[in-house]
């Protein structure tokens, strides 16, 4: 199963905001049509996102004849489609530094984006599976937030992959999973993917993740990123903080699990990155029948900033990063 993919001169995407009930694909011939499914979190999870960004370039050059200033300007529309996560912008920009060559190298270009996801997930995955292992020891029980597998990338995963690694090598106890509101990305994606996996798991409302972790039913929190700082901090699903703050009381380390390309050497700290607040109207009805009075207020933030020092490790393709014992993502690597 990919999540996104490159067909016919097309950008072929499973349709998140269908699942569980129905696997639906979706055929993208326009970059119009690509940034409603972003908006829309048809596709979403930054690193399928940073696919998504290289491959709409690659879509507009192709049906914007070519005509450089067009493609630019799709491009910016696409790069501001969403504003937290990096990895789009970062995929679209990677892309669109090869407009000078034509079409084809720019399809080129994304499609190599494609083929490193996959391998940075998979060996990163392995490596946060490792350091797991060695950190807390065989059965890993894990509490995990909001959807971070194959379902955020191309056909792996990041926080999912590292417990899709633990499942195949026999080190898996159990995940909890919470709901993830207000849109249910654990209930509806989360658990789905499990499911498939054959992943022993349990689904618990996003209040009760810290009891989870009180009563050492999980004993490390393992979540994905949408943007890492240059000091460590985690830029990540809203409930993503109040998880590492249960957790620290708890004892439990926190694995971040995040390509290189979520890391974001340019911006300082997690207070320099915008936070993006969607439609309120998701709060209060985005599950059904609406659930508060009318005319009643709503802020909603869609992530949250979690501070370096709350992090155990920072697990990438390439490396370990350690931010609660003084590691930082911008010192020189080894």
């Amino acid at each position: 199963m990919r999540t996104i993919d490159w067909r016919a001169d097309r950008i072929v995407l499973i349709d998140q905001t269908r699942l569980p009930g129905e696997l639906t694909y979706l055929e993208i011939s326009s970059v119009d049509d690509l940034v409603d499914a972003v908006r829309r979190l048809a596709v979403r999870g930054a690193p399928a996102l940073g696919v998504a960004g290289a491959l709409g370039v690659a879509l507009a050059a192709r049906t914007l004849d070519g005509d450089p200033d067009a493609v630019r300007t799709a491009a910016a529309t696409l790069r501001s489609a969403r504003p937290t996560a990096v990895n789009l912008a970062w995929g679209v920009d990677r892309a669109l530094r090869h407009l000078h060559r034509g079409p084809d190298a720019i399809l080129a270009e994304a499609l190599d984006v494609l083929a490193e996801d996959v391998r940075c997930c998979r060996e990163l995955s392995l490596r946060g599976a490792d350091w797991l292992v060695q950190t807390v020891g065989r059965p890993v029980t894990v509490q995990t937030h909001c959807n971070a597998g194959a379902l955020a990338c191309v056909e792996w995963g990041t926080a999912l992959g590292v417990v899709r690694a633990l499942h195949e090598q026999d080190s898996l106890g159990h995940v909890y999973a919470s709901e993830t509101r207000p849109l249910l990305q654990g209930a509806r994606l989360t658990a789905w993917e499990l499911a498939r996996l054959g992943a022993p798991h349990t689904l618990v409302v996003d209040s009760a993740a810290a009891t989870v972790l009180a009563r050492r039913l999980a004993r490390a929190v393992v979540v994905g990123a949408d943007r890492i700082t240059a000091n460590g901090d985690v830029i990540n699903k809203v409930g993503t903080y109040p998880l590492a703050l249960a957790a620290a009381q708890a004892g439990a380390p926190v694995l971040v699990a995040a390509p290189e390309s979520t890391i974001d050497l340019a911006t300082p700290t997690g207070q320099d990155v915008e936070i993006e607040i969607r439609d309120g109207t998701e709060i209060v009805s985005g599950s059904g029948p609406r659930t508060a009075p009318a005319g009643t207020e709503t802020l909603n933030f869609a992530f949250d900033v979690t501070p370096a020092a709350l992090v155990a490790a920072i697990v990438t393709e390439r490396r370990i990063i350690l931010p609660s014992a003084g590691g930082r993502p911008d010192e020189p690597q080894p």
